[in-house]
């Protein structure tokens, strides 16, 4: 089974404080996103499915979901992608306009196997909008740590392969880049459409 470890302090205090702020419907105009200020996110340079350069500010302008997997992932990363993917087609189905001002990303932490057309497929296989992205160790390293993602391979397992360790926090990030909230993935398609539906505006 693949094992999910290490939640930075920076993630542990951001969960309880949304729980804190939890409630029905749409933030108030007053009310302080869960993740405001917290130094999460900023510039990187991966790939994606094509084998073309992409970078954070590419996305500027758009609120950003990003989760860090990895193809390979034998049950955490499916079911969290595809409770992401469920989200915001739910979120479609009720607020079009809100559902399009996101894009869903996909990040490798596995670029030994995940080449661009792999973790292209991977993202296509849960919905055509998330976009899938990797590169060297060392890109991947550096967005990993700029988005306090813990990652490291882990068990070798029969055959040869092996699992890889990390962290599988699904990050909310506003139109300039600021860190919003984390996603409820373990409570459902309609948790995650609801916490979208909170902050994006």
């Amino acid at each position: 089974m693949n094992r999910i470890n290490k939640p930075s302090a920076a993630v542990c205090l951001a969960f309880w404080a949304a729980l804190a702020l939890s409630g029905c419907g749409a933030a108030t105009p007053a009310e302080e996103p869960p993740l405001a200020g917290a130094a999460i996110g900023g510039d990187f340079t991966l790939v994606n499915k094509a084998g073309a350069e992409v970078r954070w500010g590419d996305f500027a302008g758009k609120y950003r979901v990003v989760y860090f997997g990895y193809t390979y992932c034998p049950d955490v990363c499916p079911t969290d992608m595809q409770r992401v993917a469920q989200g915001l087609k739910v979120l479609k189905g009720q607020d079009a306009a809100k559902a399009d001002k996101i894009v869903p990303i996909f990040i490798s932490v596995d670029p030994e196997r995940d080449t661009p057309a792999v973790v292209g497929e991977f993202a296509a296989a849960f919905s055509p909008d998330i976009i899938g992205l990797t590169g060297t160790p060392a890109q991947v390293d550096a967005a990993a740590k700029a988005f306090k993602v813990y990652h490291g391979k882990g068990e070798t397992q029969p055959g040869g392969g092996y699992l890889v360790d990390h962290s599988n926090v699904v990050y909310l990030f506003g139109p300039a880049g600021e860190p919003i909230a984390t996603l409820p993935v373990d409570k459902g398609a309609d948790a995650v459409a609801a916490e979208l539906s909170r902050w994006v505006s």
